[in-house]
């Protein structure tokens, strides 16, 4: 990043601020920040209001955290030991084995919190497909008429 590019993101962010209170609506100065991806950090000051925008190793954009490697194994993490703990409470909540009951319930309240926004953070890392695929491989583990099956043939 140049100086014109620096001055021109100024510029821009300075129109913004100005465009919003023209509208009357408040700019939140804490919710902004500047996450550097890339392999050589640039020591650069974008103010909004007369406050210098924190440099951050990640932020969270729409419920996704991202990295400055644009990795999301951070998100990944998170919606995983989330997906963990809801799964968890499903033996404890339903009483019934039905199969389609537990089915119903995991795809009800686990996977949507494994496929929000997955097109934005898509995991490319083997780990972690792997560790997401975990979450599934343990929930058809409770199926008790499928416990002797592979976990290829319980996932089918």
């Amino acid at each position: 990043m140049n100086d014109v590019d620096v001055s021109v993101l100024q510029d821009a962010i300075t129109a913004l601020v100005s465009r919003a209170q023209e509208w009357e609506l408040s700019v939140a100065i804490d919710k902004y920040c500047m996450l550097h991806t890339g392999k050589h950090p640039v020591h650069i000051a974008i103010c909004i209001i007369d406050s210098p925008l924190p440099m951050v190793n990640s932020c969270c954009d729409l419920g996704v955290t991202i990295s400055s490697d644009l990795s999301s194994s951070l998100y990944i993490n998170d919606i995983v030991s989330r997906a963990h703990q809801q799964a968890n409470l499903i033996p404890k909540c339903f009483v019934s084995q039905n199969v389609n009951l537990l089915v119903r319930a995991f795809v009800t309240y686990v996977r949507p919190l494994l496929e929000y926004n997955s097109y934005v953070w898509s995991p490319s890392h083997k780990r972690d497909i792997t560790f997401i695929g975990k979450v599934q491989r343990k929930c058809t583990k409770w199926l008790c008429s499928y416990w002797n099956f592979s976990c290829d043939e319980r996932l089918k």
